[in-house]
């Protein structure tokens, strides 16, 4: 199964977002170059979030995002849904994981439950496990300039 880039660019803006916040709002701009995402994509990803619950603006001179939540409160299963319209493991499979081929597949059972395993799993890592993963990762690098 591979993850659009709605899904990747989401993840690693919010990570971007909150490494950046300092009690301030962060630009999207901020985050684009960042990041090396095109700004008017990331405008789009941030129009879900924010609709989503996940992000709120700030307009404004010294405008920007800030996380609506804690980031420990943020999954990344809540990521995915937000900005993706299914998490399927196969295109063939409804948005409910039932079988959407006439003829239902014998080997349905083995597809469902990958779901699962890959939902439960994005449901157990939040955006903070995410960000400390960040943080030591620029850690390093520093380190080792």
């Amino acid at each position: 199964m591979r993850m659009s880039t709605k899904a990747q660019y989401a993840v690693r803006a919010l990570v971007s977002l909150n490494l950046m916040d300092n009690g301030r709002p962060v630009t999207i701009k901020e985050i684009s170059e960042r990041e090396e995402i095109s700004l008017s994509y990331l405008e789009q990803l941030f129009v879900k979030l924010r609709r989503g619950g996940i992000v709120n603006s700030v307009r404004g001179p010294g405008g920007g995002y800030l996380l609506a939540r804690s980031a420990a409160d943020i999954h990344i299963d809540q990521i995915v849904d937000t900005v993706e319209e299914a998490m399927m493991p196969l295109s063939c499979m409804n948005d409910d994981g039932s079988c959407g081929c006439e003829r239902e597949c014998i080997t349905q059972s083995v597809w469902q439950g990958l779901g699962n395993q890959i939902r439960s799993f994005l449901a157990s890592v939040s955006l903070e496990d995410l960000t400390n993963d960040g943080r030591r990762q620029l850690d390093r690098r520093v380190a080792n300039s």
